[in-house]
């Protein structure tokens, strides 16, 4: 897609994609942060940020998906069923 034709700047969907990306590596950056945090206090304010970025990060997906600007597609059951094997047999790999 064309970007910065004659100085016009930024379409609406490249400025929410660029705002998409950045929430998305907010949740990244803050759900490591969280599996290293001791101290409960500060715990909690990390995971009220989280909870926000996460909440912003579905809003600008569900608002672009909705404009035709995100596609996605749907998986079929043998997908589904291949995923759910995986992650039993991550989550019990002796059985």
């Amino acid at each position: 897609m064309p970007n910065n034709i004659a100085g016009r700047g930024l379409t609406d969907r490249e400025y929410l994609q660029l705002c998409l990306e950045l929430e998305k590596g907010r949740c990244r950056t803050l759900s490591n942060t969280l599996l290293e945090i001791n101290h409960q206090e500060l715990r909690e304010i990390v995971l009220h940020c989280f909870e926000t970025a996460h909440k912003n990060q579905y809003n600008l997906f569900d608002f672009m998906k909705n404009k035709g600007w995100y596609r996605t597609t749907i998986a079929s059951q043998p997908e589904i069923e291949i995923v759910q094997k995986n992650i039993q047999h991550n989550l019990h790999p002796d059985s």
